[in-house]
């Protein structure tokens, strides 16, 4: 697992940042939105206004710590990548890449 990105959250709840890959580097933001049904995404990730992603806000099974699991895709990769968002020790929100 390696970080791809560190993101601040607003007040709002809007979380803002980067998002670093070989093929990527922009300044996204991460957006609650309405919910169509529950299997929908609780926030939508962009970039320049342009939709890359989705993220589903989930808890941790032993702590119950809240983060967000989010999946992005963009025509430079390969396939979507995987990734937890979830807050570090010195307050910043760090963007965590999985397979």
């Amino acid at each position: 697992m390696a970080q791809i990105g560190s993101f601040t959250r607003g007040e709002n709840g809007i979380y803002t940042g980067e998002i670093r890959t070989l093929t990527l580097r922009v300044k996204a933001s991460i957006r609650p939105c309405e919910r169509d049904n529950e299997k929908s995404p609780d926030h939508r990730v962009s970039a320049s206004g342009v939709e890359f992603g989705a993220a589903w806000t989930k808890a941790a099974r032993e702590t119950g710590a809240e983060y967000l699991s989010l999946k992005l895709d963009d025509p430079s990769f390969p396939a979507p990548i995987y990734a937890t968002l979830s807050q570090g020790d010195d307050g910043e929100h760090k963007l965590i890449w999985s397979r």
